[in-house]
């Protein structure tokens, strides 16, 4: 039953609810209009009796009761009598024109006098016969309820197709959507929640062509960087095998490099994946974050130093820091080597740790040609290039920036870059310190 209550579209779903809602409200009318008019008009007459006694008892020391008493039969058909309190009261028998009874509806109520006198004064309110009434409002309702059939179906027919119309055509470009066409438009004119919606798609449409751009440039790319090394491989392996008493140190050197960078590779994308799985594993311990970095710069620099790099770390104290140390020596590594391959011809790249009360900041800085601050937002995706001409950098797989960025996030910390065209760029990331005793020397 429940699987058939889905299949029903929406717009017999509208049609049959205003459909039921006009025929219960028709319903409820012949009920009252009808059936219940009899119980419903004494009722009434039962408060018109009860509002005559509030007035008379308001103006029971008035001269001028006697004028109200006449106003109440006139305009109320209430007919006032004085009464004995000890007795019951008497039947009144009003008659019709035509010698028929009218009925009665009676009430006695007591009244106290200024002068400390009881006065009991008998109400009757006499009933019209409302057979008439009711024949002719039967004919009314007959002529009302076709009147609203036609009417409801009417409406029905508008208002659900006025409905259905902007989510039948949503649901059609999101079915387009899933099969991959990215280029589909939502519209939901009509109202505000599919005008919304509509707007929400659209979004989402043009997310996923990002990310499925993404996802090509990506293949693309790690296609690119595998075919490099693997083409160096075999050849230099097929060259060793060929001649193999002329193998030299620098053969074998090529091929020890580029599966070096081949590992690498895997190694990055591996991390990438991770991170973006949501389990990154960090292993957090408390490490002193400035040694860390000074040895990943000694490194770095004993590696560069041969073609004229000069790399300046500074920093204002050390900083003890709770995280996983490898991690976070991964990431200031790849923004190392990022300022090494993009630094002007000066080859200078300055490090720079500032510990602040709450928390650590470290720059690399380059002296590059910068970045266009319309490039800036996006300098963190997978392999994107300003030039959007994928080039194998110097060193590194092309992930760096993007495995910055989930390592720091996974940390709690901030990441981001300063960069002015024509004068280098700064990348910067900020780590949380629990405390200021984190923090030892200047602050």
């Amino acid at each position: 039953m429940k699987n058939f209550s889905n299949k029903i579209k929406l717009k017999w779903r509208v049609f049959g609810y205003l459909l039921g809602f006009s025929a219960l409200l028709l319903v409820v009318l012949w009920l009252f209009q009808t059936i219940f008019l009899n119980d419903m008009y004494r009722i009434t007459r039962m408060w018109e009796i009860e509002k005559a006694v509030s007035i008379v008892r308001k103006n029971i020391d008035s001269p001028d009761l006697d004028e109200i008493i006449v106003d109440l039969y006139v305009e109320k058909e209430i007919y006032i009598k004085a009464t004995n309190e000890f007795a019951p009261p008497q039947r009144m028998m009003f008659m019709e024109s035509s010698g028929h009874r009218m009925e009665t509806l009676t009430k006695e109520y007591i009244f106290e006098l200024e002068d400390g006198k009881s006065l009991s004064l008998t109400f009757y309110a006499i009933i019209t016969p409302v057979n008439a009434t009711v024949s002719t409002l039967q004919y009314q309702l007959i002529i009302i309820t076709i009147f609203m059939i036609i009417l409801s179906i009417g409406l029905a027919v508008i208002l659900s197709r006025k409905i259905s119309k902007p989510i039948e055509r949503i649901n059609i470009s999101a079915k387009n959507l899933a099969k991959g066409d990215y280029e589909t438009s939502f519209s939901g004119d009509g109202y505000l929640e599919i005008s919304e919606l509509s707007d929400t798609l659209n979004y989402t449409a043009l997310e996923l062509s990002k990310v499925e751009k993404l996802r090509r440039d990506l293949i693309a790319h790690i296609s690119h960087d595998l075919r490099t090394p693997l083409s160096l491989i075999y050849s230099y392996a097929e060259m060793m095998h060929d001649f193999p008493d002329e193998i030299t140190g620098e053969q074998t050197k090529v091929i020890m490099d580029e599966t070096s960078r081949l590992s690498s590779l895997v190694d990055d994308v591996l991390d990438i994946s991770r991170f973006e799985a949501g389990v990154p594993l960090l292993n957090i311990s408390r490490f002193n974050l400035t040694n860390t970095l000074k040895g990943a710069v000694d490194r770095v620099s004993e590696l560069v130093k041969v073609d004229g790099f000069l790399l300046n770390f500074v920093s204002n104290g050390d900083v003890f820091i709770s995280a996983d140390e490898l991690k976070v020596t991964q990431a200031f590594y790849n923004l190392l080597i990022n300022a090494i391959n993009y630094t002007g011809d000066d080859k200078v790249v300055t490090i720079r740790q500032t510990a602040f009360i709450d928390k650590v900041r470290i720059e690399v800085r380059d002296s590059g040609e910068g970045v266009d601050p319309l490039h800036l937002p996006y300098i963190w995706e997978r392999y994107y290039k300003v030039d959007k001409n994928h080039m194998r950098p110097v060193t590194g797989t092309g992930l760096g920036l993007s495995i910055v960025k989930k390592i720091v996030e996974s940390h709690g910390g901030e990441c981001g870059v300063d960069s002015i065209v024509g004068s280098g760029s700064t990348f910067w990331f900020e780590l949380k310190l629990n405390s200021d005793k984190d923090i030892t020397g200047d602050k």
